[in-house]
């Protein structure tokens, strides 16, 4: 039997990155897949990629979008929340729209999946929630992600608030903490940096130990872990994944 026969998953910002090998992992593990994303083109893709997975728009800073989401798939098993942004500056550079789009994306639109499938959750008897954070959060300062880190700090306090208080009805809640992957959102991030960009390309592998960027799959494996029954004494946790980046 596959690891989440018989689960159910909806997933934010499943168009690329860890989003997208999340949704195809979950999927090759025999759950049912509603893969969101606010990109049409990548949902679109997403779709001729992989046509076992439901796939369709829904932009996750929207309270419409997001309830309709939860109408249209009805109660889950797992809730994955991905969708996220990286500003790049520190405090200094921070603009106030920097500042509320940022934890708008990355905190608040967990805020609105939470209040929509939680219910269905409690009703259901117990789920997993998955959300993703960073090493760079309260784990760890990085140069260039004042506004960023504070967000990622934030999501690991939403998760273990929600776990704590949702441990009696047997849903757990954990995030994840990824190092750098390298996603098509790093390569454009580096695009934009000033100077050389396999010098800047360099810099972000030299972080972690093992030297070498995180591919999606491997986020994506402890995404199957965490949505499935082998973890279920598992809950309020931050788990690393940064090739030593934190060490």
């Amino acid at each position: 039997m596959k690891r989440l026969e018989g689960k159910t998953i909806f997933i934010t910002a499943a168009g690329q990155g860890i989003g997208r090998a999340g949704a195809l992992a979950c999927a090759a593990e025999g759950a049912k897949v509603f893969a969101s994303d606010v990109d049409p083109g990548l949902v679109d893709k997403l779709k001729k990629d992989a046509p076992g997975l439901e796939c369709f728009v829904a932009d996750a800073m929207s309270n419409a979008a997001i309830e309709a989401a939860a109408k249209r798939t009805g109660p889950v098993d797992v809730l994955f929340n991905c969708a996220g942004w990286v500003h790049h500056g520190t405090i200094l550079d921070v603009t106030e729209s920097d500042w509320d789009r940022s934890f708008d994306l990355n905190v608040k639109s967990m805020w609105r999946t939470l209040k929509a499938y939680l219910p269905g959750m409690v009703a259901k008897g117990g789920g997993s929630i998955i959300n993703i954070s960073s090493a760079a959060s309260s784990i760890k300062g990085a140069p260039n992600r004042a506004v960023y880190s504070a967000t990622k700090a934030a999501v690991i306090g939403l998760t273990k608030s929600v776990a704590t208080d949702f441990a009696d009805k047997n849903i757990r809640c954990n995030a994840i903490c990824p190092g750098t992957v390298d996603t098509p959102s790093l390569r454009e991030r580096i695009k934009a940096l000033p100077g050389d960009y396999d010098k800047n390309y360099q810099a972000f592998v030299a972080r972690q130990k093992l030297g070498r960027l995180a591919t999606a799959e491997e986020i994506a494996h402890l995404v199957v872990y965490l949505a499935s029954d082998e973890s279920a004494f598992v809950t309020g946790s931050a788990s690393m994944i940064d090739g030593g980046w934190s060490v």
